[in-house]
């Protein structure tokens, strides 16, 4: 059988080869004193509040369950801007917005809408590693940049009029970012958006972790910038992470009033709507009673930061930069991996975070996902943990980090 080269040049999602290895080694342990514990995903430990849970129940019993517009439920829309204007102070017409089957469907039609084949997106290093995938499947070509702590691992404005050419056809950014957790201050989210604004490009930003900022420095939608500016952006967003319904496939576009028909064209083709009973669900999602819960939650996830960071930055995994956002810690293992007399990061990706993530596994019972994921400029020094378990398990990992690192 003849495989298309398009899916030839997708690698493996290493961070899930991890996940099968921890659990297969998990099946072993799970009788012992010490379980296997998984900081290696990033998904919330907590499932959907009660009254998203009650909804989704009160749609399938009331047949609630037929196709809906492919740009989703109005009144979910409805809601969506609504949100946007209290929490963010960002006003976003209903119309807008577009609901999606998870916010990879939504990258995924922002990117065939808008990228032709040969089209270059510039992206940072470090970064969501399937966010280049996207890019891949509408024959675009990704170009990572390399970025500095001192830049909080996100691209400037500087960087990318450097790196700007002939086929530059935009960027698609992260804030908060999956690895780092860190955002794009809003100034330079600004100049950034401006400048690619100037030369005709797009500006994707991926805004899934919004709701878990902590820091009112950051914690800020890139659709309130003044103007046009606010308008001309693309953000991409999802009820899986501060929504908590990562199993449920639910996500959102925001798009400019134009490329709306264009998005909605290729919805009714690819998808045909999202999840009906999701959508029903997910309004519930807004009610006074889930919204002070999921803020009860919020400071959870930052209790767990305040709480973990310090801890491994104490153990000699530094992380370079206090997260504003989200539930992962980008550590540096380059001190701890030599303690444990792992060789450096090797062309085939072997030694460095890799070596090092097995041998937590085997040593600690502990799962992380080493850096060969997020970017091409030293991931053999950084591994990624995930904040999203409970307290007690993280003080259990670093109680077990301690005891192998010394």
């Amino acid at each position: 059988m003849r495989i298309s080269q398009r899916a030839q040049r997708i690698e493996p999602f290493y961070v899930m080869e991890v996940a099968k290895a921890a659990s297969e080694l998990a099946q072993q342990f799970a009788n012992t004193s010490q379980p296997m514990i998984f900081l290696n995903i990033g998904e919330p430990d907590f499932s959907a509040p009660p009254l998203v849970q009650e909804a989704a129940a009160r749609a399938i019993s009331q047949g609630n369950t037929q196709y809906t517009a492919a740009t989703g439920l109005p009144a979910l829309r409805e809601k969506i801007s609504d949100w946007y204007a209290t929490r963010f102070q960002a006003e976003v017409a209903p119309n807008r917005i577009i609901i999606t089957a998870g916010a990879s469907a939504a990258l995924h039609l922002a990117c065939l809408a808008l990228i032709e084949a040969g089209d270059e997106i510039l992206m940072p290093d470090p970064s969501y590693p399937c966010n280049q995938h996207f890019v891949g499947a509408a024959d675009g070509r990704s170009t990572l940049i390399s970025t500095t702590a001192a830049e909080r691992f996100q691209l400037t404005a500087d960087k990318v009029a450097e790196a700007w050419g002939p086929d530059t056809r935009g960027v698609m950014l992260a804030s908060p970012s999956n690895p780092t957790g860190t955002s794009i201050a809003p100034d330079e989210l600004q100049r950034l958006h401006k400048l690619v604004h100037s030369r005709g490009g797009i500006t994707l930003i991926d805004e899934i972790y919004l709701g878990l900022s902590y820091d009112d420095n950051f914690g800020r939608s890139a659709l309130a910038m003044p103007g046009d500016l606010g308008q001309s952006v693309i953000s991409i967003n999802s009820f899986s992470k501060y929504f908590n319904m990562t199993g449920w496939r639910l996500g959102w576009l925001v798009v400019p009033e134009a490329l709306v028909p264009v998005i909605e064209r290729m919805a009714q083709n690819l998808f045909i709507c999202p999840s009906t009973v999701a959508q029903h669900a997910a309004l519930a999602c807004f009610e006074p009673e889930s919204l002070a819960e999921y803020e009860r939650r919020r400071a959870e996830f930052k209790a767990r930061r305040d709480y973990f960071i310090p801890e491994l930055n104490r153990l000699g995994l530094t992380v370079p930069v206090m997260p504003d956002g989200a539930f992962y810690a980008y550590a540096d293992c380059t001190q701890a991996a030599q303690k444990l007399g792992i060789r450096p990061g090797q062309p085939d990706g072997t030694g460095g975070s890799w070596d090092f993530a097995f041998e937590l596994m085997q040593r600690a019972h502990l799962a992380v996902a080493p850096g060969r994921d997020f970017g091409r400029t030293a991931p053999d020094k950084f591994i990624r943990f995930s904040t999203a378990s409970s307290m007690a398990h993280l003080k259990e990992a670093v109680s077990r980090l301690e005891a192998v690192l010394g």
